[in-house]
């Protein structure tokens, strides 16, 4: 049961994320990039401010995977950052934060450019 019930968490939370994003881009004029950066912001936002934290600790995944969890984690890294170097923290702490998850999208991105061989248009 408890696996269940964590997998559903984790469904609802980023549904929800995913079908706000997707009533911006059917109901406004935004472009998708700006819907991005917005979700990242956002999470930095509610990262900062502690709102984040228990939904990450209520659905998991769900909230960590999509783009305003990034913007937590990159919020989280920082204020951990600060605590252990100080002001220095403020610039190495994102990207100590970020650095995995940045990582896995390049090798994930050129390994599916080597599989289905892109060609210019």
């Amino acid at each position: 049961m408890g696996i269940f019930t964590g997998l559903l968490k984790a469904f609802l939370v980023g549904g929800a994320i995913c079908l706000i994003g997707q009533i911006l881009i059917d109901r406004t004029k935004m472009t998708p990039a700006r819907i991005l950066v917005s979700f990242v912001v956002i999470g930095v936002v509610l990262g900062a401010t502690g709102i984040y934290e228990p939904l990450v600790d209520w659905a998991g995944a769900g909230a960590t995977v999509p783009l305003t969890g990034f913007g937590y984690a990159l919020s989280r890294g920082v204020k951990e950052a600060i605590e252990q170097q100080g002001a220095r923290g403020i610039l190495t702490g994102a990207f100590t934060a970020a650095s995995g998850g940045v990582t896995a999208a390049i090798i994930c991105g050129i390994v599916a450019s080597l599989i289905t061989g892109p060609k210019e248009k």
